[in-house]
């Protein structure tokens, strides 16, 4: 079996697939750890996904747990959203180099091949298996291949599935900060801003008075963003954001901007002979809403993976449909609700009705993080088959008696 990309769509599919007894060999053209243009934030959703991989929170230095979030709707008002108390964890961030490394780590504990450094710079699928040429000779003849290797996947592209001029349906933009005040260094804060709607700007904090701050923005009915370091600088400018920030906040790295693939129902998910599938930021699995992928990119591996595993070295098209399957079942009905939830937040007046009804209650306030956050599905109030007992209350993750993971036997070969 060979993963193209140590992400953590690929850890994701890697780690299943090893202890599922399968011999793995994962490769990267980076070499960990290694930055990557993120918010950083960590949903209830993908820290769960994380916990059941075995990543555990001591293993990431940068790790930083939260228990609020500040909303702002475009009129000033703010409304504050706490996460259960003692019951678990329901949203943290971790710088990416960090997050990336250590669960290439348990990758590797796993029983997984790990080979950094090397790019993959050719590849050919065959009725029985894929033939990938990484670096300048090494060829890696394997049952199936996982493309976990980004939006502008060279997996897709050598394999002739890339869609030339694709740029994602929005862009994000951010700059770490250091010496934040009290109130950036406590809790995470999205701003819903007039020029941004439907998308939004944030500040979330890190160790040591540090914190992610950026901003995402939906394309335009022409395919454009504008000029995003321009308004990222009136952004800063704004009092109510500075005033969060502090007087004192300084850029501690030159700001970064990146595309958001959100087109996971119009994008290939395997090759036609379905040796291949491709997972995470390569599938354009983000949600729409948010622009959140690290869930959806954990959830797609690990999806991938099973099917590989349950379908066996020769059922090829099998594991294309149950990975589809799959897909549409887990993914679809949450892009799409995002999707149709979008127009709500392009106006002014619509943001703030939402900003006020979500924080009408204790109630309200205390469903809608939940719901923000991925604890539960974002559609699943319209898809009776995923109601079960609990749903809309049950505990996050890592809760305080999480037993030790049991790790499977020695991999068997793929």
């Amino acid at each position: 079996m060979v993963v193209v990309g140590g992400g953590p769509a690929g850890a994701a599919a890697a780690i299943t697939l090893a202890r599922a007894g399968r011999h793995v060999v994962l490769v990267d053209k980076a070499r960990f750890p290694r930055d990557k243009f993120c918010g950083d934030g960590l949903t209830t959703g993908a820290l769960r996904l994380l916990e059941q991989l075995g990543l555990t929170p001591a293993a990431v230095t940068s790790w930083r747990e939260l228990s609020e979030v500040v909303v702002r709707s475009p009129s000033g008002r703010s409304a504050t959203f706490s996460f259960p108390v003692g019951q678990g964890s329901f949203a943290a961030v971790a710088r990416r180099a960090d997050l990336d490394a250590a669960l290439l780590d348990v990758a590797r504990e796993a029983g997984v091949e790990v080979h950094e450094g090397v790019g993959v710079t050719g590849a050919e699928e065959r009725p029985d298996r894929v033939v990938v040429t990484a670096g300048v000779s090494e060829t890696i003849h394997a049952r199936y291949a996982v493309g976990a290797d980004g939006m502008w996947s060279p997996l897709r592209k050598l394999l002739g599935m890339a869609t030339d001029g694709y740029r994602g349906e929005s862009h994000a933009f951010r700059q770490y900060f250091t010496g934040v005040g009290p109130e950036a260094a406590k809790n995470l804060f999205l701003w819903f801003e007039d020029d941004l709607l439907p998308g939004y700007a944030w500040s979330f904090p890190l160790p040591d008075g540090r914190a992610n701050v950026g901003f995402g923005i939906h394309r335009n009915g022409r395919g454009r963003v504008g000029d995003m370091g321009r308004l990222w600088a009136d952004l800063l400018a704004r009092p109510h954001i500075r005033g969060v920030l502090g007087a004192e906040a300084a850029p501690e790295a030159p700001h970064r901007a990146w595309p958001i693939p959100s087109r996971l129902d119009r994008c290939g998910l395997a090759t036609v002979g379905g040796r291949v599938l491709f997972v995470g930021d390569a599938a354009a699995a983000a949600d729409p809403l948010t622009g959140e992928g690290i869930g959806q990119a954990l959830l797609t591996g690990v999806g991938a993976a099973a099917a590989i595993d349950a379908t066996g070295p020769f059922g090829a098209g099998d594991a294309a449909h149950r990975y589809r399957s799959f897909v549409l079942r887990e993914l679809s009905p949450d892009h799409r609700m995002s999707s149709l939830l979008l127009p709500l937040l392009r106006g002014r007046r619509r943001a703030r009705v939402a900003v006020r009804a979500a924080g009408a209650t204790p109630w309200t306030r205390r469903n809608f993080a939940r719901w923000l956050f991925e604890d539960y599905p974002r559609a699943v109030l319209v898809t009776p088959r995923r109601w079960r007992r609990g749903m809309l209350s049950g505990p996050g993750a890592y809760p305080i008696a999480t037993p030790p993971l049991v790790r499977s036997g020695e991999p068997r070969p793929a």
